[in-house]
């Protein structure tokens, strides 16, 4: 054999060996998709990011918002280990806008999300997905929980509330007059309708968060710690409802401490 077939041979080793190692690590590389499906008779668009057979994680945004407020959170889960869903609620983010919003819809939308797109990807090793809500997105964990027990291995809020009369406003005076004239914002100061005894039929673990000078009330964001039977209060010193999420790592790093912490 002469020495440009010995270096040819070589090089066709070498390449059968990094695609031999390249297909073996495939199921642990970092990813990024943006996919799209339609649930409840609406269109979602999500954003997946992290290793291909990670624990599922799911965040949810706050009204009006959408996945891409929750960047900084995604990264430090999927950098973690975790696969982690990001959906634009219905009507909002990527979403065609809707004329009409009830966190029962959202509710709705997500326990589908988690059983038309995340179970069904998992053939093997399927486990309940963790969740994190910010603001609605908190609301919509909980509730989805509420009406279909078992969707969720954890539940972690921050700036949640079950009811409206949550220290964001005067309430009666916003509903005469209210500020901004949007169906997102008429849902929020009429609903959600969440009770204590609700939230005790919780079972999963929840760790419920809110910024030191949140707009939702410390003793709110303490009313649903204490009613779930696996519930934590956590208030995160010198944050608002946001700035602890926006342009922060604070609140990822809250997260997956939390997640270690329940070994999911």
């Amino acid at each position: 054999m002469n020495t440009r077939e010995i270096i040819a041979s070589f090089l066709t080793f070498g390449l059968i060996f990094c695609l031999i190692i390249w297909y073996l690590i495939r199921p642990y590389t970092l990813h990024t998709e943006l996919q799209h499906t339609t649930l409840n008779g609406v269109d979602i668009t999500y954003a997946i990011r992290g290793y291909t057979y990670g624990k599922p994680v799911v965040l949810l945004h706050g009204n009006g918002g959408s996945h891409q407020d929750l960047d900084i959170i995604t990264r430090i889960l999927a950098d973690a280990g975790y696969r982690v869903y990001t959906p634009d609620s219905r009507g909002q983010g990527a979403n065609a806008p809707l004329d009409e919003y009830h966190y029962e819809d959202m509710a709705d939308d997500i326990y589908l999300f988690v059983n038309q797109v995340i179970k069904p990807y998992y053939t093997r090793n399927y486990t309940k997905p963790a969740v994190f809500g910010w603001s609605d997105g908190g609301i919509i964990a909980l509730l989805s929980e509420v009406k279909y027990p078992g969707t969720w291995s954890a539940i972690i809020t921050s700036g949640a509330n079950i009811n409206p009369d949550c220290g964001i406003w005067d309430l009666e005076s916003e509903r005469e007059h209210p500020t901004y004239d949007s169906p997102l914002y008429k849902m929020m100061l009429y609903e959600p309708d969440i009770t204590p005894s609700e939230l005790a039929t919780i079972q999963c673990p929840c760790l419920i968060a809110a910024g030191e000078y949140d707009a939702i009330d410390i003793e709110h964001t303490r009313l649903i710690a204490n009613s779930i039977l696996n519930g934590e209060v956590l208030i995160i010193e010198g944050a608002d409802h946001g700035s602890h999420i926006t342009n922060s790592t604070e609140m990822g790093k809250a997260i997956l401490n939390y997640l270690k912490k329940i070994h999911y």
